[in-house]
């Protein structure tokens, strides 16, 4: 079984010749951040993921986490790991300084997480929603919320989770029935949620859901939902855990992948209510979980990158090391490693190039995530938030299918030992598959996309967008007449005709059809996705190409810049030419969906 090695340098150059990070740090607050330093911070977190986090990775899917008389128990060596996760400091590297945060831009927490997630994705969840618990009590919280929780939450030494549906809801959060009831300064919440992950376990010493629940009169639906902080033991002076608070644990769900990670099926306030604490505003709940969601998609899109990078990683070490048959052409008789025949070579550029494109996309957002939260000027850090919210469900959708294509094909590149689980390329597909789910399906990610993002913005934001991946065109006209990239220009030029076309199809159609817009939402976040993602890697691939004219950089080996260009153009040639068919799809092949009569099933 291969060991993992986090792609430190794919991620440095992805960095600071694609996403910006010199623009980052010219932001205020940022100027520390120079390319050593990040360098520094990949090549240690790199250490941690391949020395401490990998080797648990089968351990955790073997042995599963556990519900033992009311305790739930984590695989062996994951409290010891998390431990060692929190004495390095590795879950306050994007928090505010005040609460014990590093203040490090979400451009350079972006890539370490994705090292979590590659190394071990079951584990990785855990600090992922803690993270975003930070982020809806830094926005909302009380002062006095902020300084009993984000302290603890910033650290790592408290554990945070989003506790949003039950089994009546699903998607459907209007449907939530869990009930609070006002108890002097504090509430009493009581109902069952499902889906928690991380919900209960072993790793920290006290817990802080993030509850959404309905207050005594409070509208019906969506908008008479409220969020509260209710800690597993209420804090006691000094803020150290107390009292078990009247929540636990019913049961742990039985998944098809992460089986490390607790999926707990909660019940709170079965003895009288547990304590709970409001966060901002009564009846604002949704508005504040929905900080807490859009950090966890970008998130669980990252997830989808750091699959495809270790199914990548595993198949190609699988492909150099596996004797068989003779290269096609080839004069040697003898058996070859399977790299070398055209098929398998096909497939290991299609699982790279998920992997280099998703990380492009998920490190953009980051960038323009720190712009958002920085930026000196209001109306750049408005136009930079406008472009995050776009981009979101592109990253959460297109990254987490673009996951489980590159962990589905990594198993064929195995062949048959890739259905056994010794190989461990199984496990990558079964964790994986998980990502296109939580956190709102892709099909929502997809809805979201085109009504809120597009139609309902009369496409603005997504034209803008379209006119900077036009501004590269002179610069790659430039370079038409060169073998590698007169193919990437002409592909490039349709890609976006089509996505311009097909934007501009939404914005003119949505308030007259939306269920005909909706039927083709899955098609164009694909063509979003595809055509953005294009952009960002044929931007890589000119960037390799400057420094190679220029000699090179010590930095990035020539090989390493040539197998940019190989990237961009493969594609250009398998994704980008097809961004045509999608668009047809998005304006044309919606009408017999939308239309379908429910015999038709």
């Amino acid at each position: 079984m291969s060991a993992y090695t986090a792609p430190v340098t794919d991620m440095l150059f992805a960095m600071t010749e694609v996403a910006g990070l010199g623009a980052v740090r010219a932001l205020p607050g940022c100027g520390e951040t120079s390319d050593a330093l990040v360098a520094q911070i990949l090549d240690e977190a790199g250490r941690f993921g391949a020395d401490v986090l990998a080797p648990l990775n089968r351990v955790g899917d073997v042995q599963g986490s556990r519900l033992e008389n009311g305790i739930v128990r984590t695989p062996e060596g994951f409290v010891d790991a998390y431990a060692r996760f929190v004495a390095g400091g590795w879950n306050a590297i994007p928090s505010a300084p005040e609460f014990g945060g590093q203040d490090l831009p979400w451009l350079v927490a972006t890539a370490v997480s994705e090292i979590w997630n590659s190394a071990n994705m079951a584990f990785a969840l855990c600090p992922l929603l803690t993270q975003s618990a930070v982020e809806v009590l830094t926005a909302h919280g009380s002062p006095e919320l902020k300084s009993l929780f984000l302290p603890r939450l910033v650290s790592g030494e408290w554990t945070g989770t989003m506790v949003l549906t039950e089994p009546q809801a699903g998607s459907d959060l209007s449907r939530v029935r869990t009930r609070a009831t006002r108890d002097g300064n504090a509430w009493r919440i009581a109902g069952q949620k499902i889906f928690i992950t991380w919900g209960d376990h072993d790793v920290a010493e006290n817990i802080v859901h993030m509850v959404l629940a309905r207050t005594p009169g409070a509208p019906e639906g969506i908008k008479g939902l409220s969020l509260f902080a209710v800690p597993k033991f209420v804090p006691g002076p000094g803020g150290r855990p107390g009292a078990r608070n009247d929540l636990r644990a019913l049961s742990l769900e039985h998944k098809l992948g992460i089986h490390a990670s607790p999926t707990a099926v909660m019940a709170f306030g079965e003895s009288g209510g547990a304590e709970g604490y409001l966060v901002g505003e009564e009846n604002h709940g949704i508005e504040h979980m929905f900080i807490m969601m859009n950090n966890a998609r970008l998130a669980i899109g990252l997830q989808g990158v750091a699959s495809a990078e270790r199914a990548y990683q595993r198949a190609r070490a699988f492909a150099r090391e596996r004797l068989q048959g003779r290269a096609v052409g080839g004069a040697d008789s003898a058996a070859q490693p399977i790299e070398r025949h055209p098929d398998i070579k096909r497939m290991l550029l299609f699982m790279k190039s998920r992997a280099e494109v998703g990380r492009l996309l998920a490190l953009f957002a980051a960038a323009h995530i720190d712009s958002a939260r920085r930026h000196s000027d209001s109306t750049t850090r408005d136009r930079h938030h406008a472009l995050v919210e776009l981009l979101t469900p592109v990253v959460k959708g297109w990254c987490t299918d673009a996951g489980i294509a590159a962990a589905d094909v990594g198993i064929q590149v195995h062949g048959g030992m890739g259905y056994i689980e010794e190989t461990g390329a199984a496990q990558h597909l079964r964790d994986a598959r998980i990502a296109a789910i939580y956190e709102g399906t892709n099909g929502i990610q997809a809805l979201d996309l085109v009504g809120r993002k597009v139609g309902r913005d009369a496409a603005r934001s997504a034209l803008a967008l379209i006119g900077e991946l036009a501004g590269l065109r002179p610069e790659l006209a430039g370079r038409a007449g060169q073998p590698d990239f007169g193919p990437i220009a002409v592909h490039f030029e349709a890609a976006i005709a089509a996505l311009e076309s097909a934007t501009r199809w939404i914005a003119a159609t949505w308030n007259r059809d939306a269920a005909l817009v909706a039927a083709g939402a899955t098609a164009y976040l694909r063509l979003f996705g595809t055509v953005v993602g294009g952009w960002l890697v044929i931007r890589a691939a000119l960037a390799a190409q400057a420094l190679l004219e220029k000699g090179g950089d010590g930095r990035f080996p020539p090989t390493f810049l040539r197998s940019k260009i190989v990237c961009a153009k493969y594609f250009a040639e398998q994704d980008l030419v097809l961004a045509p068919a999608l668009a047809r799809i998005v304006s044309q092949g919606g009408a017999t969906i939308a239309e379908a009569d429910l015999t038709a099933f």
